[in-house]
């Protein structure tokens, strides 16, 4: 695509992009009417970037530990380097240790500051998502094939078209609200939504004391987790998890004194992940029933069915 088309495509997504905010929130609020928007999704709208790959990370593993293939679903192993740049953050912990009083060793980044806006859905629906296509998308958004950014572009949609494991529906979801249509056909319109929010994001890993923590979601239901992916615009990676537990977790700073508001979810079956998942290692256990948890960063959030 030369300059001149390119200039005209991103000016016409952008025009739409302001357009539809409004739209886009009217859109929420029509199908999730008790649900406040969460801050993961409030701020895409707000102080999205225009789509392109100014909106990309140059860095895909800036960010503790992709989630996607690498992580939660299967657990690939990581680079030995990646595994000990970790160990001093708490990225995975033991159920045992979800309780007021822990210190955690967190790290909270402010990831939706230079993220990507949200399509239109008939604009995102007519740009191709698939491997056979990324020649098509790296010209279409001017992306140099052999830069950082065209890997995170090949990198995202891989992972977008690994087969869920059993028992787990998924969907990369293009537009907001494609991913509001996958939460309500899991759960109904009744449901909850939250986001980690932290009062003084701050690159350096600071000690944190867990204040309190609440259940979110009934035992025996599903929830749905969606996390936001690096990519020339809003792409969130949603799916469903059985046999999972999501918590709000207040927590303060152990030096400052700054609060945040962070969410958990803990897998209580472990039995079908990888034996070398990045958590096994962290942790020195084994898969099966000891239930491990972990953080959502900021850019993510989950949702759950509300009592009735």
């Amino acid at each position: 695509m030369d300059l001149l088309k390119l200039l005209c495509f991103l000016t016409s997504v952008s025009l739409g992009i302001a357009a539809e905010h409004a739209d886009l929130e009217v859109y929420w609020k029509s199908k999730l009417p008790n649900t406040p928007m969460p801050k993961a999704v409030r701020d895409i709208i707000q102080n999205g970037k225009p789509p392109g790959v100014g909106a990309l990370s140059a860095s895909p593993q800036a960010t503790p530990l992709r989630y996607g293939r690498y992580m939660i679903r299967y657990g690939k192993n990581p680079a030995d380097g990646q595994l000990l740049n970790h160990q001093n953050v708490t990225v995975f912990f033991l159920k045992m240790d979800l309780h007021g009083g822990s210190i955690m060793n967190l790290q909270f980044v402010n990831l939706l500051e230079n993220t990507a806006a949200f399509l239109p859905r008939q604009v995102a629906d007519s740009i191709p998502f698939s491997s056979k296509s990324v020649p098509e998308i790296l010209n279409k958004f001017s992306v140099n094939p052999n830069s950082v950014q065209a890997e995170a572009i090949k990198e995202t949609i891989a992972d977008c078209e690994e087969p869920g494991i059993e028992g787990e529906d998924k969907r990369c979801a293009t537009s907001l609200e494609s991913m509001v249509d996958f939460t309500t056909s899991k759960l109904g319109k009744n449901v909850g939504a939250i986001s980690t929010e932290a009062q003084k994001p701050d690159p350096k890993i600071l000690k944190y004391v867990i204040v309190d923590v609440s259940k979110l979601n009934n035992d025996d239901k599903a929830i749905v987790a969606c996390h936001k992916q690096n990519y020339v615009y809003a792409v969130f990676y949603c799916h469903t998890l059985q046999h999972t537990d999501a918590y709000r977790v207040n927590l303060v700073g152990a030096d400052d004194g700054a609060k945040a508001k962070a969410v958990v979810v803990c897998h209580e079956d472990t039995s079908a992940w990888n034996p070398k998942h990045v958590a096994f290692q962290l942790l020195k256990v084994k898969p099966g029933n000891v239930p491990i948890c972990h953080f959502l960063p900021e850019d993510h959030f989950v949702s759950w069915a509300l009592k009735h």
